[in-house]
C-alpha cells in the first residue's frame, strides 16, 4: 500500500480531532474557524481517497 495513503488517512483523523478540539479561554474566539478548518481537512482527504481508490480500480481492470 502506498504511504501517502497513510498520511491522508491520518489527516482525515486530524481533522476530526480538530472538531472535537475543545478550545476555551484566549482560544475560545477561533473555534468557529477551527471548526471550518477541521470539516475542510475531512472533506478533502477523504475525496482524495476517493479519488485514489476509484483511479486504482480503473488502472487495475486495464492490466
Amino acid at each position: 500500500m502506498d504511504s501517502p495513503i497513510w498520511l491522508f488517512l491520518f489527516s482525515i483523523l486530524a481533522g476530526f480531532a480538530l472538531l472535537k478540539a475543545p478550545l476555551t479561554g484566549f482560544l475560545a474566539p477561533i473555534d468557529p474557524i477551527v471548526d471550518v478548518i477541521g470539516v475542510l481537512a475531512v472533506l478533502l482527504f477523504s475525496l482524495v481517497l476517493i479519488f485514489k481508490g476509484v483511479m486504482h480500480l480503473i488502472d487495475s481492470r486495464k492490466r
